[in-house]
């Protein structure tokens, strides 16, 4: 079985790692140029990865590209592992493999598809999340399942603590299904299309602080925007005041408080960006 391995992010690399540690091999890694790799949450480099095992390495700035559907010909790969990438497979990249393409999502699917699985987790304070092993379609995760691990979430979850989860999640769930998927025994399963939901992109400027938020509000949108996420903020006359954590205050607290429309937040861990000063025409 020839694999070929599409990633960009710590999950993905995870998930190589965890291939070669059950004793398979990858054909062919397609990753982003360095310069486009910089600004992506949790980002890492796969070249050392890639010549560690002698595995054929391309930088490739869209999945799309006709470089990328040249490389999967060449390498004559059966499955393309797309994990951890933010651009949708279009349909010539999905008819490529001989067999099909498999995807890795931070949820279980089919509740949470679309964007930011990390962070809306906990911003809709779910007792639970996961991830869901998955083969492509021309849908946004809406193809079928062929297996999940379960991921509980603590009352005081942060994005650090579920990346981390996430992370472990994606190597179990290799670990476990891997073999029996080489072997073909691992049966795909349609989604439930009547339990679905959809999940939006967010941007750096949905961490932003409102003083009219309650203090649980504001205390969720903080854990759940914290790295490897940019941070929530809030912009004081000098700076733009990234809080990386926070809590509700103690007694003799020494950290800046925030305040919201019932209380207020003890800053923990911040960081104060000074505001660009405005260019003369």
């Amino acid at each position: 079985m020839r694999i070929g391995f599409v990633t960009c992010v710590q999950l993905g690399l995870a998930c190589m790692e965890e291939i070669y540690a059950a004793g398979g091999s990858l054909q062919l890694i397609l990753t982003l140029p360095s310069d486009k790799a910089r600004t992506k949450s949790g980002r890492v480099f796969v070249d050392d990865f890639a010549a560690d095992h002698g595995v054929p390495l391309q930088h490739v700035g869209n999945v799309n590209d006709h470089a990328s559907i040249a490389a999967i010909r060449k390498y004559a790969i059966d499955w393309l592992c797309i994990i951890g990438w933010s651009q949708i497979a279009r349909p010539a990249v999905l008819a490529m493999p001989k067999i099909g393409c498999l995807g890795m999502h931070p949820t279980l699917l089919p509740v949470g598809r679309g964007r930011a699985a990390v962070p809306w987790a906990i911003l809709k304070g779910l007792p639970e999340t996961g991830v869901t092993l998955f083969k492509l379609d021309e849908g946004v995760d809406t193809g079928p399942v062929l297996a999940q691990e379960r991921i509980p979430l603590a009352a005081n979850e942060t994005a650090t603590m579920l990346y981390a989860k996430v992370d472990e999640a994606h190597r179990t769930l290799i670990r476990r299904v891997w073999p029996a998927f080489l072997r073909g025994e691992v049966v795909p399963i349609p989604q439930d299309d009547s339990k679905a939901t959809e999940w939006p992109v967010r941007t750096s400027e949905d961490g932003r602080l409102d003083p009219s938020m309650s203090v649980e509000e504001a205390d969720r949108l903080i854990r759940a925007v914290t790295r490897p996420y940019p941070g929530a903020f809030q912009d004081l006359p000098e700076v733009r005041r990234v809080v990386w954590s926070a809590r509700r205050p103690v007694a003799n607290a020494v950290g800046p408080l925030l305040m919201f429309s019932d209380g207020a937040l003890e800053v923990i861990e911040f960081e104060d960006r000074h505001h660009r000063a405005p260019t003369t025409p």
